[in-house]
């Protein structure tokens, strides 16, 4: 990626899942939550849009109906992106390193088939291998 994206996909890494805090849920999408949530307390536009649209969101957005609340926030595709969801998608629930098919699958298992989430990740699955897959090839670390 490019050199002045890093710090940036630092904190996008950090603050991706903000929308989770019980403070800052409203919609129950936590990617749209978080990046409403920073957009109001002045974060960086960029920095807002990489955490509405992390690790497909737009699917999730689909499933909920919430894919118009979700569209005015720019969606970016490329080097920055792919790292973002490689990360989200290569460390487990407790810190620990993962591979990415098996922290789908650690997804799918918490949540139950009915639900948007579940229902999310198993349509976006060869988009978030493929998001991981570049990543890998860029480092050269294999697949």
């Amino acid at each position: 990626m490019a050199p002045g994206d890093r710090d940036l996909l630092v904190a996008a890494a950090w603050l991706h899942d903000i929308g989770y805090a019980p403070d800052v849920v409203d919609t129950g999408l936590h990617s749209l939550d978080g990046a409403r949530y920073l957009r109001r307390h002045g974060y960086p536009p960029r920095l807002v849009a990489l955490v509405a649209h992390h690790t497909c969101a737009r699917i999730e957005a689909a499933e909920r109906g919430l894919a118009e609340q979700l569209a005015p926030f720019p969606f970016e595709e490329g080097p920055l992106m792919d790292a973002l969801v490689t990360a989200d998608l290569t460390v487990g629930p407790r810190g620990q390193r993962i591979e990415v098919a098996e922290r789908i699958e650690e997804i799918l298992q918490r949540y139950p088939p009915q639900s948007p989430v579940h229902r999310a990740i198993q349509q976006a699955k060869p988009l978030l291998i493929a998001h991981t897959r570049r990543t890998l090839e860029r480092l050269d670390v294999g697949v």
